[in-house]
């Protein structure tokens, strides 16, 4: 008995205890980026390089630098001729309205009233910073320049829903921020009104029913009163 006792000790010291290896996960549990992903990463280092690499340009000698002068600000009035033009009343076909009740004037109607009122080649937008481009939006600020005077200074911004669309966001925010400088000029003034804006939308645009197709969902949305039903996504 106690010959077996002792040869069960003596077998249970030699055995050998294998140690604890950590295996290396399943490659089917892998999880690898999105491709989407690794596209607007992409996107967004090509314009931040872009940005680093191009910097604001130095004037020319004797030129004023745009991205830094105020040169003059507030310094006389424009000609009468000039504010009759900027400040005109608009046309109520001009004014459109947005979905969501927002009315507006078309960014292309600005240039054509700065056309007018100071000439093709007599304004222009100076940018004052780099552009910014962060994950859905892109802005920058931009000073309004007429007949060699500083008139306003406006950071435009756009969003963007796929990377290939940010040079386009890059127009966008331009056109952004000339809308907001030439309000400094009385253009389009009434479109910040609350009283205009009530009486525009209970004489021109009417809100219907509609249904958004994909989800299904209906809600009240705004059009004109003479413009054609909603389109896609949406069905009146």
């Amino acid at each position: 008995m106690l010959r077996a006792l002792s040869a069960s000790r003596g077998a249970s010291r030699n055995l050998l205890v294998r140690p604890f290896v950590q295996r290396p996960l399943l490659t089917r549990f892998a999880t690898t980026a999105a491709p989407e992903t690794k596209a607007v990463d992409n996107e967004l280092k090509a314009a931040d390089n872009e940005n680093a690499s191009s910097p604001l340009p130095e004037p020319l000698d004797g030129a004023t630098d745009w991205s830094k002068s105020y040169a003059g600000l507030s310094e006389q009035a424009f000609p009468k001729e000039v504010a009759d033009i900027l400040m005109a009343p608009l046309e109520p076909e001009d004014i459109e309205i947005k979905p969501d009740g927002i009315i507006y004037l078309p960014e292309i109607k600005y240039r054509r009233i700065l056309n007018r009122a100071f000439g093709p080649g007599a304004w222009g937008l100076a940018p004052r910073s780099m552009t910014n481009v962060g994950p859905k939006i892109v802005s920058r600020e931009y000073a309004l320049v007429c007949l060699g005077r500083l008139v306003a200074i406006a950071r435009g911004e756009q969003e963007y829903f796929d990377p290939s669309n940010i040079p386009t966001a890059f127009e966008g925010c331009k056109s952004n921020a000339l809308m907001r400088c030439a309000k400094d000029l009385g253009v389009a003034s009434e479109l910040w009104d609350p009283r205009f804006i009530r009486e525009f939308k209970a004489k021109y645009c009417v809100e219907v029913f509609a249904e958004h197709v994909p989800t299904k969902k209906k809600k009240k949305l705004w059009r004109r009163k003479d413009a054609p039903k909603l389109s896609y996504p949406y069905q009146e």
